[in-house]
């Protein structure tokens, strides 16, 4: 075999596989349809075999443009490629859920002449349940070889890989079977050989009887969201003050052994005073999507999503509709890809239209920085809770608000004809999160984190520097280029009491949003690279930043400020570059009355 293709069911564990099979980490989330792209990768064992990881469906009648995608590749390389043999991934808990699609591959396969297999997943939970399933017979009933695995710990997949690499198989022998009949036979299946015992199905009964309980189901929701961020600050506190531990010494050491010269004054104010300021802010991403991990691994998300799914209706969404918002908390580029398995297109637009109001993780660096300068570090009951925590916590709260109100206007705006239909989602088993791959997917998330935003940072703060540092060699920031340049844009910001330095750091950003807290760094590393404070709140503060003026700012970064990246991936999934631009300016604009009319009522009530 030259390509194996893994199909199978969304939430089957098909990426797990993936991930077994050829090392990768590919993405693994315990929702359905989380996987929105065919993934490829070399076999461990033997590197001449592709494996092709297909995005979940339920089966070949696709309900969605993303499944019709993945079907229509799927007949392609069967039809195409004479060296391909299909696993289809199923799941042992539920073989009601994949017993249709297993049998419509096996005949897609029979008809094209090629070599079809099943890898049975999940058998760890049926051994940790006592659990009873009869894999020879089913083997028999298909007409093909079953392989029992477990993607979560590895077992059965070295046995099964020796039988892929080795002769292939034959065919299954579903060619003529008609749709009814093969429907009939499916379920009769399913049902003969489901696992035998019922502490799963009490277990995860149980479970649901409290997450999604008409009054206990929301205290939950309520209190998972609440810790979830305020985990996002106060867990991530102690490695942002070793990070900046790590930095102010390197620099001071760094300067105390370069001569005064431009060179020093580069590293000292660039490299140390912006890309130094940047990287404090590199656990939190970590943090972020550690606990984002284990919320998808847990199975609580697609809960949530249920549980929103009336309350999100409100606004013209639905629940499916939650997890591209959540994704959006990450970042805004997975989660406009994960809103192509939404269904309709209308509703699709719609979460396009939320998407960059979600406090996506290149904004945390601002709202760190500003909620260090603007709410003291203290605590209260018994330092549960603290005070910064509390204050990022509302910050996420607006902006989901915010991005829940502009969808519901733009809802009532539109044509509501095609938004009413039947909301489908399937529960998933609830697991418990395995540590080591969510540790390690958060690590290589901040790790492309501190790449993807650390090459533009550098090119910008060089630029900024290069600015600020001419024509007078740093002595006077104000006469410098930099200053020319925002004495020409503050008029716009200083209506918000912000002068010419956020100006110029709210414009770089448009690059990436955190390139704003290097844009600061490598300006007040400069202007006061004589006084050299410990850290850029400590600069920011001392620089008469008022409190109403702090306020005003971190509304407009809630609502504004889509990255260059986010608006060319909405031009190129929408098919309307219009429809990202108008959400650029739109946001701009709505941005800059919401921060007037905060600072505004701030300056009125706030000393």
């Amino acid at each position: 075999m030259n390509n194996i293709l893994l199909v199978g069911a969304p939430n089957s564990g098909k990426s797990a596989v993936f991930n077994q099979l050829t090392g990768l980490s590919h993405k693994v989330a315990n929702y359905p349809g989380i996987t929105v792209d065919v993934g490829t990768g070399a076999l461990k064992s033997d590197p001449s075999v592709t494996v092709w990881d297909f995005p979940g469906t339920y089966s070949l009648n696709a309900v969605s443009g993303e499944e019709q995608v993945a079907i229509d590749t799927l007949r392609t390389a069967l039809r195409g490629d004479d060296h391909a043999l299909v696993a289809m991934i199923w799941d042992a808990t539920r073989l009601e859920k994949g017993a249709t699609y297993c049998l419509q591959v096996a005949r897609e396969c029979a008809q094209a002449g090629k070599p079809f297999v099943v890898f049975l997943n999940m058998m760890d939970i049926i051994e940790t349940d006592a659990l009873d399933i009869d894999v020879a017979g089913l083997s028999k009933a298909l007409g093909v070889l079953v392989f029992p695995v477990s993607a979560r710990t590895g077992a059965g997949l070295s046995e099964a890989e020796e039988v892929l690499r080795g002769p292939s198989t034959e065919p299954p022998p579903w060619a003529d079977t008609p749709d009814a009949l093969l429907i009939g036979t499916a379920n009769q299946i399913a049902d003969r050989f489901a696992p035998k015992g019922d502490l799963l199905v009490r277990r995860q009964a149980q479970l649901d009887h409290w997450l999604l309980g008409t009054f206990t189901g929301g205290i939950a929701f309520v209190l998972i969201m609440t810790l979830f961020f305020q985990a996002i600050f106060t867990w991530a506190a102690p490695l942002m003050d070793g990070v900046e531990s790590v930095v102010i010494a390197i620099g001071s050491w760094v300067a105390l052994n370069l001569p005064d010269s431009i060179v020093a004054d580069f590293v000292s104010d660039a490299i140390f005073g912006g890309l130094g300021a940047f990287l404090v802010f590199a656990p939190l991403v970590f943090i972020l999507t550690m606990i984002v991990g284990a919320l998808e691994d847990s199975g609580y998300l697609a809960r949530a999503a249920l549980i929103c799914h009336r309350p999100l209706s409100l606004f013209g969404l639905s629940g499916k509709s939650f997890v591209p918002l959540l994704s959006g908390v990450a970042c805004a580029i997975p989660a406009i890809y994960a809103a192509r398995t939404m269904s309709s297109r209308q509703e699709r637009l719609l979460t396009y239209v939320a998407i960059p109001l979600m406090p996506c993780s290149a904004r945390l660096p601002v709202y760190a920085l500003l909620i260090a300068i603007l709410i003291p570090d203290e605590t209260a009951l018994g330092g549960l809770i603290g005070w910064q925590g509390l204050a990022m916590s509302g910050i996420y709260f607006f902006g989901i608000m915010m991005a829940l109100v502009v969808a519901a206007v733009v809802s009532r705006m539109g044509d509501n004809s095609s938004s009413d239909h039947a909301f489908i989602l399937e529960l998933p088993s609830y697991r418990l999160p395995e540590l080591r791959p969510i540790i390690s997917k958060s690590f290589n998330r901040a790790m492309h984190f501190i790449k993807k935003a650390g090459s533009v940072i550098f090119a910008v703060t060089v630029v900024v520097w290069f600015l600020g540092y001419f024509p007078n060699g740093g002595e006077d920031l104000s006469s410098s280029w930099l200053a020319a340049l925002g004495r020409f844009i503050e008029p716009i910001f200083s209506p918000l009491g912000l002068d010419w330095r956020y100006g110029v750091a709210i414009l770089a950003s448009f690059l990436a949003r955190e390139v704003f807290v290097g844009t600061l760094g490598t300006i007040f590393g400069i202007e006061s690279a004589e006084e050299n404070p410990a850290s850029l709140a400590d600069q920011i503060a001392v620089s008469g930043l008022t409190a109403a003026s702090g306020l005003a700012l971190v509304a407009f970064f809630t609502i504004a400020l889509q990255c260059v990246s986010t608006v060319a991936l909405l031009a190129r999934e929408a098919k309307s570059s219009r429809f990202a631009l108008t959400l650029l300016f739109g946001y701009l604009m709505l941005a800059w009355i919401i921060a007037w009319l905060v600072y505004s009522l701030a300056s009125l009530l706030l000393p």
